[in-house]
């Protein structure tokens, strides 16, 4: 396994963003959808991933409904000044849930913009988010009301800038059109690559930067997922269809021929999968969900890896666009994508 330069790269959040670290790291997992997590290790994940150089920590409201803002809170209370400074949040809004932890919807509404806003900034505890932006399209709420709404939180200083989530080339434009967006965050990696035909090219067309996440697909391309892992209750990957079955099962043959590349190279399937995003464009940032600082550590070894062009070119004949089987959210999230309709 390699191991990370320091300090990490940097890269520009599009035309308007600001510059980030060049791997994010996505702290979703550390508070829902994966089952139980170790707290101190989260903790401890956020300091080393801070210390080593990464500045983008993103979340959203809803993680834990209201556990990862202020875990993450936690974190950059206890870190080094230095490093708390150069900290950037990036903050997901918008969605409704239940006592018991389901989903109802997603609420854009310019006064619900504002009212989770409020929230968010209280429990980060700070007076500003770095990125803010809708987890889903609200279908009920034109998205030139949304973003305007966010526009006037940056107008008066509680947001730096604005992004969007998992929307269609359409909507990014109309978007774009109300304010400056500074990046599009979208799930994209070597088996998530539908953004490549319309949404890429718009995003690149209109200066707007790239925050990919769901570059291990969940785990599932990172070479540690094994084919008898049973997936405990609270684990959002075990009605996942990609994570079902056969599609398990197809799914992890890809993988061991990910696993031949990347052992030729002397580097790990995750470290592969990673740098083959990073290997996409300047404009587009990882998200890694990683949660131990091991796996961090094997995150940030991608950034020391070049795929060259036949690197590349068996990669894509190992793993050739549209090659997974299942879709990558069940039937009922899938219908909230405004980036798949």
């Amino acid at each position: 396994m390699t191991t990370p330069h320091r300090p990490v790269p940097t890269r520009p959040l599009g035309t308007t963003g600001p510059t980030v670290s060049a791997l994010g790291l996505g702290c979703m997992g550390m508070s829902a959808l994966y089952g139980e997590s170790d707290r101190a290790e989260s903790i401890a994940t956020i300091h080393a991933a801070l210390d080593a150089g990464v500045t983008l920590l993103d979340t959203g409201d809803f993680y834990g409904m209201g556990h990862n803002e202020l875990l993450i809170a936690e974190a950059l209370r206890s870190a080094p000044a230095a490093a708390r400074e150069q900290a950037l949040t990036s903050v997901k809004f918008g969605a409704l849930r239940t006592v018991e932890g389901g989903f109802t919807g997603y609420d854009g509404r310019p006064a619900a913009v504002k009212n989770f806003a409020a929230y968010s900034l209280q429990r980060l505890g700070t007076d500003h988010i770095d990125i803010y932006r809708i987890a889903r399209v609200d279908p009920d709420v034109p998205i030139e009301e949304t973003v305007g709404a966010i526009a006037e939180l940056v107008e008066a200083g509680h947001v730096r800038h604005i992004g969007l989530s998992e929307v269609g080339a359409d909507t990014l434009r109309r978007a774009a059109a109300v304010a400056p967006i500074a990046d599009l965050q979208i799930e994209y990696s070597l088996i998530s690559r539908s953004i490549e035909e319309k949404i890429l090219p718009t995003a690149r067309e209109l200066g707007i930067g790239v925050t990919a996440y769901g570059v291990l697909s969940r785990g599932l391309i990172s070479g540690h997922f094994t084919r008898d892992r049973e997936l405990g209750a609270g684990d959002f990957r075990g009605m996942s269809p990609r994570f079902q079955g056969d599609n398990l099962h197809r799914n992890l043959d890809l993988v061991d021929r990910l696993r031949a590349i990347a052992e030729a190279k002397g580097v790990t399937v995750a470290q592969t999968a990673i740098a083959w995003v990073l290997a996409q464009g300047a404009d587009i940032v990882p998200l890694v969900g990683a949660r131990r600082r091991d796996r961090l550590t094997e995150a940030l070894g991608a950034l020391d890896i070049t795929l060259d062009a036949a690197d590349l070119a068996a990669i894509e004949e190992a793993v050739p666009a549209g090659a997974a089987s299942g879709d990558r959210y069940p039937a009922a999230q899938m219908a909230h994508l405004d980036s798949e309709h």
